[in-house]
């Protein structure tokens, strides 16, 4: 009896601890640069951070750092699912395939990837309308120029960063019909390095104005060892370089979305979807506009901004042309007309910047 007893209890130990299992969803990270780079990682960390706090001991999350994109993403991925990951976030746009090939080797987990577009019954992709908040820099940049040359550092030429890059200067030549845009493309998300020497090259070819598509603080603080030069923050907020030159930023909010995913799969709903969300819809915030900007243009990029949120504005609103003139969008058409697949493939650059895109 007493032996029937410890196999009793040690028979309902067990079933209490696959029941505690069962019910700790397990969330998994896979991030392209550390988590203190101030800008997309550590955004994308705080998401992760904000899972934890909705759900407290109900989620189990991990996290690989500074992942390089390409076959160790696959590694990463590969572990996380081994180690019982039943949602894994993959957030940058080449771990694309990775994530896709990894997924198919697991299709009881769920994976979400950032930026990218290639889906599969396991696989959903999101990503944020990164071109409003180009567009509202873009805007401030063109007022504030004195040199009428603003500088941009791209990361790779793929369609977000082409986008965002037209987005800014259509925006700026709206207001300044002399300004002229320099693109230097580092060909990385994160080296501040590699940052840090972009802006400075474009601060020594007379940008008074520095734009980056890439995720350190470096460039803004080249822009501040040079003085004079404004600067907005990428991803996160750079609040430490404000009020300059770091004068407004554009803002990641991945929080509420990781967390409504991760309900999804603890509720037994989630589905492959493609989420595209931007300023109304709270993924895209803007920062603060410091005191170094004056009150009419920040009053007039506020109200930029609330166009965009409401839908009463759309960033590419015609006419507008090729850069080898051609017709894109005719007067008072927007590329919403068209759907959101031309902007998702986008890779030209509107009629007036004079580089080229990169093949």
């Amino acid at each position: 009896m007493k032996l029937k007893s410890i196999l009793a209890g040690a028979a309902l130990a067990m079933t209490a601890a696959t029941g505690t299992l069962a019910e700790t969803t397990k969330v998994g990270f896979v991030y392209v640069g550390p988590v203190g780079d101030g800008g997309w990682t550590y955004e994308h960390d705080k998401g992760r951070e904000a899972v934890v706090a909705a759900f407290g001991d109900k989620v189990e999350t991990m996290y690989v750092e500074s992942v390089p994109e390409g076959p160790d993403a696959e590694r990463v991925m590969t572990d996380m699912a081994l180690k019982g990951a039943d949602l894994i976030f993959t957030t940058s746009f080449g771990y694309m395939d990775q994530t896709i090939n990894v997924a198919a080797k697991f299709p009881n987990v769920k994976f979400e990837h950032a930026t990218g577009y290639k889906q599969s019954d396991n696989v959903s992709v999101y990503s944020a309308r990164f071109y409003e908040g180009r567009a509202v820099q873009g805007h401030i940049a063109g007022h504030m120029t004195k040199s009428n040359i603003v500088g941009y550092i791209g990361s790779f030429p793929i369609p977000e960063v082409i986008r965002g890059i037209n987005a800014a200067y259509i925006h700026a030549k709206e207001v300044n019909p002399d300004v002229q845009f320099k693109i230097i493309w580092a060909y990385t998300w994160f080296d501040p390095t590699k940052e840090a020497d972009a802006a400075k090259v474009l601060i020594e070819q007379g940008a008074d104005v520095v734009l980056q598509h890439t995720d350190s603080t470096a460039p803004q603080a080249a822009a501040q060892a040079a003085g004079n030069v404004i600067t907005f923050g990428q991803a996160s907020d750079m609040a430490a370089y404000g009020p300059k030159p770091r004068v407004s930023s554009i803002i990641d909010n991945w929080g509420p979305y990781y967390i409504a995913r991760t309900q999804a799969v603890m509720d037994g709903t989630w589905a492959s979807t493609s989420t595209w969300d931007g300023i109304g819809a709270g993924m895209v915030g803007i920062g603060e506009i410091t005191s170094a900007v004056p009150a009419g243009v920040k009053a007039s990029a506020e109200a930029l901004r609330d166009s965009l949120a409401d839908g009463s504005y759309h960033t590419f609103t015609g006419p507008l042309n090729k850069q080898d003139g051609s017709v894109w969008l005719k007067a008072g058409e927007t590329a919403a007309d068209y759907g959101d697949e031309g902007l998702a493939s986008m890779g030209f650059y509107l009629e007036g910047l004079d580089s080229e895109v990169p093949n």
